[in-house]
């Protein structure tokens, strides 16, 4: 019997997604579970194992054509041991989850894993935005910032996983404390929470109109989105943040392609829903920063797949694995 299906699984904190999908990346089935955080976490496995065997019988589909399964997940990755540690939204602590072994043994089924934004660069790179060329950057604004880097069309993991956290790219020496405990890092400029400090900070010094400064100086709830909005809707001092998380995206992303030299940048995360508005402001500071021949051959693109990124990536995984 031909192995021709792979499955694909996006761990997240609320969701688990799954995906079946063809080798050439096609989805044919996809469905959702709640993520069960509760025990320390010890529920999520088994009912990962739990939803894959169930759906695989009510597909009436054979184990023998699934080429494997693929998962990005939140934590740190033992790419090799197949654990997981640190991914605190899981409830899962220091000592290492041994997912690969359990998943492995509970479906008898090949499994490879990633970390989440890992796995979203590579959904990108193949289905989405990166049209499936070999050398291609991913960004993702959400909470943080997170990235993955595709060389030759497979994820780069460096000395020791950490490759692709582009979050931690210092923009600003002796700028806003990290959570890594450095200074400056992108993550605290361009995350949805780094739009808000900056906003409060610029808010704080700015003496001329705006409903952005009203609403921080009256105590008001403020979010990225609000800043965006305003910001379209000609509010100055707005327009003044999402200049500066322009300028520091557009310096990381010129910098990051000036070393990588991929075809295209993709930047995706709920921050990038603010689109085409904010990804002209990025291209004109990425065209002031990147090396001549960088500035004709790599893209500065938007992300497309949305939420299912990470369930191709998953996909890819496997397939490559």
């Amino acid at each position: 019997m031909q192995k021709d299906k792979l499955i694909g699984v996006d761990l997240g904190g609320t969701t688990i997604k799954f995906a079946i999908m063809t080798s050439g990346g096609e989805i044919q089935q996809k469905w959702s579970i709640r993520t069960n955080v509760l025990d320390d976490g010890q529920h999520i496995v088994p009912d990962i194992i739990e939803s894959i065997n169930h759906h695989l019988d009510l597909y009436e589909l054979p184990k023998e054509r699934i080429i494997g399964i693929g998962m990005g997940t939140p934590g740190t990755v033992d790419y090799q041991n197949g654990t997981v540690r640190a991914a605190y939204n899981l409830n899962w602590k220091e000592t290492p989850i041994p997912v690969k072994a359990e998943i492995e043994k509970g479906t008898g089924l090949p499994l490879t894993i990633d970390n989440d934004a890992n796995s979203a660069a590579l959904g990108e790179q193949w289905r989405g935005a990166g049209e499936n060329a070999q050398e291609v950057v991913f960004i993702t604004l959400g909470t943080g910032v997170g990235g993955g880097i595709i060389n030759d069309g497979r994820l780069m993991h460096g000395a020791n996983g950490t490759a692709g956290e582009v979050g931690h790219i210092v923009v600003k020496p002796d700028g806003y404390l990290c959570t890594c405990g450095n200074h400056g890092c992108l993550e605290q400029y361009a995350s949805a929470t780094g739009v808000v400090h900056l906003a409060q900070d610029l808010a704080e010094s700015y003496a001329g109109n705006s409903e952005l400064k009203g609403m921080i100086d009256d105590g008001a709830e403020v979010t990225s989105k609000i800043v965006f909005d305003l910001a379209k809707d000609g509010d100055y001092l707005a327009n003044e943040v999402v200049d500066q998380v322009a300028f520091y995206l557009g310096y990381a992303s010129a910098n990051l392609a000036n070393t990588l030299n991929p075809s295209a940048v993709v930047i995706g995360g709920g921050v990038s829903a603010a689109g085409p508005y904010l990804l002209e402001r990025i291209k004109t500071n990425f065209m002031k920063f990147a090396f001549q021949p960088v500035r004709e051959h790599t893209e500065i693109k938007l992300a497309v797949l949305g939420n299912d990124a990470g369930v191709y990536g998953a996909g890819l995984l496997s397939k490559q694995a």
